[in-house]
């Protein structure tokens, strides 16, 4: 079975930046070693946005600017980025929580392999509970995994109530 890592929005601004948290920069080690110890096909989400963020739908509910596209919050943590030197990834820009099209992404590296879907990342209950359950969305009969300890949340609760999300949704958690 071919084994797919998706690391979402492991950015400067939700690790240490303008969104980060002590808990967010807790998981970049594990995170890290995660990475390097992947032997697959890996999806790097970034979350991505422009200048005028603030003017957008997500802004004008979360008006603190992150992650503005060639930004150094916008940039992948500098411990994520070393992990994936060498690694075969492709990175996936997207302007909301979810991406739409890495379940498309993900069905043709597949080809016609069986695969198994793992996510780590961040924030647990916004981006990373919205990939797992687009990807089910659209390849439900793939087995989709989340390592709690390789995630965190916007708060230590919002974490658990994501992960709790995820498993009614049928999405295993480690």
């Amino acid at each position: 079975m071919k084994q797919i890592l998706v690391v979402v929005d492991m950015q400067n601004d939700f690790i240490d930046g303008s969104l980060g948290t002590a808990e967010a920069q807790d998981i970049v080690g594990s995170a890290a070693e995660k990475i390097r110890g992947f032997d697959g096909d890996i999806f790097v989400t970034y979350d991505t946005h422009f200048e005028n963020y603030l003017e957008t739908a997500e802004g004008k509910k979360l008006p603190v600017e992150h992650c503005i596209k060639g930004t150094d919050g916008w940039r992948l943590n500098d411990a994520i980025a070393a992990a994936l030197q060498g690694k075969n990834y492709t990175a996936v820009e997207k302007n909301t929580f979810g991406s739409v099209e890495l379940p498309q992404l993900i069905k043709e590296a597949a080809g016609e392999e069986d695969i198994s879907v793992e996510l780590i990342g961040l924030c647990t209950d916004i981006c990373v509970v919205s990939n797992a359950l687009v990807i089910k969305a659209n390849l439900p009969e793939v087995p989709i995994s989340v390592d709690a300890g390789c995630c965190a949340g916007v708060t230590p609760a919002a974490h658990e109530a994501a992960l709790e999300t995820m498993r009614s949704c049928q999405i295993d958690i480690k």
